[in-house]
């Protein structure tokens, strides 16, 4: 059954209202009428199925049951993604949604070989909200993944002081086989923890951001035995996670 994410402003006890681009993919993608029946998310997390009593400019549905649902990651999750070539961000900001993260920040790095121009970033921005919108509703979330502004590294290291976890994927560990093993982490991480993971750019880390992250007291940490693409760090991350308190 479709889903939507319905603002607290929308809600007045049992009814619902729908507006926006929903509207017009209830009515002209779905064809739904009155007496449909939907589902529709509280921003408390918090599901209900409904039914449909009038579609016009905005669709207005009345609450008929509250559903139980599980299907959030047990821990809050914030993937630092740094800036890479055409949509590769993208791509991550809806395959992370599908895997339970709770947020993105895109993070310019030393090495980043693009540079999101202040005119056009916020175009950009909105794009990754609406895909985080629509990953969250075909995965059947509870939550649409917030999507921060582009942060500098000074930015990301204050956002996420306050962090149980604060760790980093460094392609070093890999390289020169330090111990630094995902499994060391993933079984400290547990219900209710805070973690945050930084993934560089596909030139890597430079030793200036490296050595500032160890300083502010990231942890690095090896995602298997071979080299990663950006995109798929963050998967295999959440993955592990996944398995490990989910399965």
């Amino acid at each position: 059954m479709q889903r939507y994410f319905v603002p607290e402003d929308n809600w007045k006890e049992d009814q619902v209202t729908i507006i926006g681009q929903d509207v017009h993919h209830i009515k002209r993608v779905m064809r739904m009428v009155e007496g449909d029946h939907l589902i529709v998310i509280h921003p408390e997390e918090k599901a209900y199925k409904a039914r449909i009593e009038s579609a016009g400019e905005e669709v207005v549905c009345n609450v008929t049951e509250q559903l139980t649902a599980e299907s959030e990651l047990p821990q809050h999750v914030t993937i630092v993604q740094a800036l890479g070539k055409a949509d590769k961000v993208e791509w991550v900001v809806q395959k992370a949604t599908e895997l339970g993260m709770d947020k993105l920040i895109p993070f310019q790095a030393r090495h980043s070989v693009v540079k999101w121009e202040d005119k056009k970033q916020h175009k950009k921005l909105e794009r990754m909200k609406k895909i985080a919108k629509e990953a969250a509703e075909q995965s059947e979330r509870l939550k649409i993944p917030e999507i921060s502004d582009v942060s500098s590294l000074e930015q990301v290291l204050k956002a996420t002081e306050n962090y149980d976890f604060r760790l980093f994927a460094y392609e070093n560990d890999v390289r020169y086989g330090t111990n630094t093993s995902l499994s060391q982490y993933v079984k400290q991480i547990s219900t209710g923890k805070s973690v945050c993971l930084v993934i560089g750019p596909e030139g890597g880390f430079s030793v200036e951001e490296s050595e500032k992250l160890y300083q502010e007291g990231f942890q690095s940490v090896r995602l298997g035995r071979r080299i990663l693409r950006m995109e798929t760090a963050p998967l295999y991350f959440l993955s592990a996670l996944s398995y490990e308190w989910e399965e």
